[in-house]
């Protein structure tokens, strides 16, 4: 597991705090409460934490069981990153909720790949090759606190921002979050 360092535990909080940009994400959040009704904050952190953890220790591993390589992996979150940001810039549903799910709605997109994606997983491995594995779960641990409580706010979020601010920003980040999914896939397609 290695020896605990604060200074590993920043540095690996502040990586991931940019890669799972949970801020950014705030448009996606609102948007997801107004279609779902409600945001499952618990259910989504829970199994983002699951999915980031198991990662930390079986990732390369479930990877090459399945015959698949990071950058494969990167290449479907990032379709799926791709699909989510086109439903924010032209206010369209591609990705339809099973009503029967029980509230699956906040489980995906936001459990993943928004939260735990293939950056934040992809991510996770390589931060484990650098740093000590018990700050890098740490760090893992802080992430979730934060995403838990904005995913818990998005209610008064949305009335901070209301409902003409709420549009520019979705719009705005629908179009970073496709940058994002550009980028991701150009830099892992020359992998593949």
């Amino acid at each position: 597991m290695g020896t605990f360092s604060f200074t590993e535990v920043f540095s690996v909080t502040l990586i991931l705090f940019s890669v799972i940009d949970i801020l950014g994400a705030i448009p996606l959040i609102i948007i997801i409460k107004k279609r779902d009704g409600r945001i499952y904050a618990e259910k989504a952190t829970i199994i983002s934490a699951v999915l980031m953890v198991v990662f930390l220790f079986l990732g390369q591993s479930i990877l090459m069981l399945f015959g698949l390589d990071v950058a494969s992996f990167a290449l479907a979150g990032a379709i799926v990153i791709f699909i989510v940001a086109m439903e924010m810039i032209l206010g369209i549903t591609l990705i339809k909720d099973d009503p029967d799910a029980g509230g699956s709605g906040s489980v995906v997109p936001l459990a993943f790949p928004l939260i735990a994606g293939a950056g934040t997983l992809t991510t996770i491995l390589s931060l484990r090759a650098v740093y000590s594995e018990i700050n890098v779960l740490i760090g893992i641990l802080v992430n979730l606190v934060f995403v838990y409580l904005v995913l818990r706010l998005s209610g008064w979020l949305e009335r901070v921002i209301g409902k003409s601010g709420f549009e520019v920003l979705r719009r705005v980040f629908g179009v970073i979050l496709l940058a994002i999914a550009v980028k991701i896939f150009k830099s892992n397609l020359v992998s593949v």
